[in-house]
């Protein structure tokens, strides 16, 4: 009689764990569900990150994952030198590995190579996805957002773009203080200036430690605005903006 009551607790509890994991996965696909919705044809979409941060890589590939499990197909772009492409698609083939691909020591991290390997087994087994390398090569002289720009633009079409860079690059405008030189425009102000569209959604921490949940602040809250002032804009020299609905799309704010 234990023996029974013991096997039917047991099956509870494994059904518990199934159901509040599924219950997790639901709630934050519901969090960054309004990212979801805007990768669209014809656009690119950019999460911004700070480096080094394993949530950042593990919240990109739910984001990846969710997306895919609609039928649909999806272009990612990641921050490392478009050099790197032959050695990403010999990773691919297997013919190389991903400790091979060359990544900028500012960028470079353990869990960033497992996101490039899971991506890498990710298009093997998907004609419907594309993983892109679309940096510039640290030792060019060049300015790293044009080049950038460059390279998604050669892939927009009906296939959306995803991309995963440092959070500087999701500024769709600065307003540079005029007693300084001016410099140039991010990523997505060059791509909206020539006429593509672009959704941009900065992560943000609290806290460096905070990083076990996130929630997810539309542009035209007060919120979004604080938050951005005194991350992005407060290591800018540029005026802080009242608001930044034309700068951002949304705010993925870590917290404990």
């Amino acid at each position: 009689m234990e023996m029974a009551e013991s096997k039917v607790v047991q099956i509870m509890r494994f059904f518990i764990l199934i159901v509040l994991s599924f219950s997790s996965q639901t709630y934050a696909e519901s969090i960054y569900n309004p990212i979801l919705k805007s990768i669209k044809p014809h656009s690119i979409t950019i999460i911004g990150e700070t480096h080094k941060r394993p949530e950042s890589f593990q919240l990109f590939q739910s984001i990846i994952n969710d997306y895919l499990q609609k039928n649909k197909c999806l272009i990612v772009a990641l921050e490392i030198a478009s050099n790197q492409q032959s050695t990403i698609d010999q990773v691919i083939q297997g013919k190389a590995k991903v400790s091979d691909i060359e990544v900028a020591p500012p960028i470079d991290h353990p869990d960033f190579r497992v996101l490039i390997e899971n991506l890498a087994k990710l298009q093997k087994h998907n004609d419907c996805f594309q993983l892109i390398a679309v940096d510039a090569d640290i030792k060019l002289k060049t300015d790293r957002d044009e080049w950038m720009a460059k390279e998604m633009t050669k892939q927009i079409g009906k296939t959306p773009i995803l991309a995963l860079l440092g959070s500087l690059h999701t500024l769709k405008k600065v307003n540079w203080n005029p007693e300084l030189t001016r410099k140039p425009p991010y990523l997505p102000e060059i791509l909206i200036s020539k006429g593509y569209a672009a959704q941009t959604y900065p992560q943000i921490w609290k806290d460096r430690e905070c990083n076990t949940h996130f929630q997810f602040i539309n542009a035209d809250q007060p919120e979004a605005t604080k938050l951005l002032n005194t991350s992005l804009f407060s290591v800018l020299n540029a005026s802080k903006p009242k608001t930044v609905l034309n700068i951002i799309d949304g705010v993925i704010l870590w917290k404990c």
